[in-house]
């Protein structure tokens, strides 16, 4: 049976820079949670929306830390659903014909107000060479309340959640059909230049390059084959977002607001109402 999940976060690939990578988002009218530290090894800023998040994921300036992050282009790297159940998310995989790797735990320590606490995790991987846009995984959450906190989630730029994603791809039809295998058939049909993605409120367009410049403009320099290039964001108001965004070569149009990827980490940021 096809997975049905939805989505839990994307995540931004920082490396060793997350100070400026953090400044960067502040600046752009997010507010991010405390810097947070992986049992793996990596650190962490969220974003965090009403049902998703926005992951800022690195390592320590220092060294140390997960190498494997290295391993991938700065930008967008990540696509994560959700899983009620990594173990049997990784079976489902399995019967459905797509590779994955062994589910893995980890934690991350929250401060609160009356103490720390430990959020816990359990993920299910698709293998690195999936595909060279990045990663795909999904995650089950133990402790949604140490997340999905009322302070993080107010925005000055109004963002509530994730609208959907663009993979370039030369030929969008290799990773639809991956996902076809992942979600049904159902959940993907053809637009312009290749095919979308619909998983519950998000969409994820896999398309050719001169479609994604089409409609988004210059994309950032990338000669992979597949690539994840921009992230689209719901926002309350185009004019908060507008007032919050402290970047000046932001591009302003009638239905939404572009963020170059000089000013997101090596990402395009659409702002749509």
């Amino acid at each position: 049976m096809p997975l049905a999940p939805t989505l839990d976060h994307v995540v931004i690939n920082t490396h060793r820079d997350m100070d400026a990578a953090a400044d960067a988002y502040r600046r752009l009218g997010f507010t991010l949670t405390p810097r947070g530290h992986h049992s793996l090894g990596s650190i962490n800023h969220l974003a965090i929306f009403a049902t998703d998040y926005l992951e800022l994921i690195g390592l320590p300036a220092t060294g140390g830390g997960r190498a494997d992050l290295l391993d991938w282009p700065r930008g967008l790297n990540g696509l994560v659903w959700g899983s009620e159940n990594a173990d049997q998310t990784a079976s489902a995989l399995v019967a459905a014909g797509v590779p994955c790797l062994p589910a893995q735990s980890f934690t991350r320590p929250v401060d609160l107000p009356d103490g720390p606490e430990d959020a816990g995790f359990r993920t299910v991987r698709l293998p690195n060479d999936t595909t060279p846009a990045g990663r795909l995984y999904f995650c089950q959450h133990f402790t949604r309340h140490l997340v999905w906190r009322d302070e993080w989630r107010q925005h000055a730029n109004g963002t509530t959640g994730v609208a959907g994603a663009v993979i370039t791809a030369t030929d969008p039809t290799r990773l639809a059909a991956l996902f076809a295998h992942m979600f049904g058939p159902s959940a993907l049909r053809p637009i312009d230049g290749g095919h979308r993605l619909a998983v519950g409120l998000a969409w994820f367009d896999v398309i050719t390059p001169a479609a994604a410049t089409e409609r988004f403009g210059p994309l950032p320099a990338d000669d992979r084959p597949e690539a994840m290039a921009v992230l689209v964001l719901r926002t309350r108001s185009l004019a908060e977002a507008t007032a919050a965004i402290q970047v000046s070569n932001i591009i302003r149009e009638a239905h939404r607001i572009l963020v170059p990827p000089t000013a997101a980490f090596g990402a395009i940021l659409a702002f749509e109402e």
